[in-house]
């Protein structure tokens, strides 16, 4: 790797750990925070859902968990939310970071990690499964889900459009 290569990527690791300085917060600050990202999550998928259901005449997606309060968040161990219809699935899973805050798999900080997956019978006979990894980051002003692309280096807020993306590849 070129000098000038790893000199930029230090650059983007001191830049991140000075982001995540001001985040260093009591840990039920955190908790309450990555409840609320779960909720949110959760909130994208189901008006995801309701978009796609309100426009179809015979078929439906379904959501699981239908419903979700920020008291359903497991702070230990995985959290999963599925979207799905005639056998094609979106699986959301997400968890916790093991420190209150991380910049170790994307640059900004975050506090909470976890994968999209969205296939097809056809796909799994393949064993072809597209996956996202996902990550709620916090800055100063705000918090938001992000996705990454680790194939080609995208990223971008999780939502409609990535949702609408990802299934429909799949039909």
């Amino acid at each position: 790797m070129p000098q000038d290569d790893l000199i930029a990527r230090l650059a983007r690791q001191i830049d991140a750990a000075k982001k995540a300085e001001y985040c260093v917060v009591d840990a039920d600050c955190v908790a309450a925070l990555r409840r609320r990202g779960a909720n949110e999550l959760h909130s994208a998928c189901a008006e995801f859902v309701s978009s796609v259901n309100s426009k179809l005449t015979q078929a439906a997606l379904d959501l699981s968990p239908p419903e979700y309060a920020e008291e359903t968040f497991h702070e230990s161990g995985v959290n999963l939310i599925r979207i799905g219809a005639q056998g094609r699935e979106m699986q959301i899973t997400f968890e916790a970071t093991r420190q209150l805050f991380s910049t170790q798999k994307f640059l900004i900080p975050y506090v909470l990690e976890g994968e999209i997956r969205a296939y097809n019978q056809r796909m799994l006979e393949r064993f072809e499964i597209r996956s996202l990894a996902l990550f709620f980051c916090v800055d100063q002003d705000n918090a938001t889900w992000r996705f990454s692309d680790w194939r080609t280096k995208r990223t971008g807020p999780v939502g409609n459009e990535l949702f609408v993306d990802l299934m429909g590849r799949l039909f």
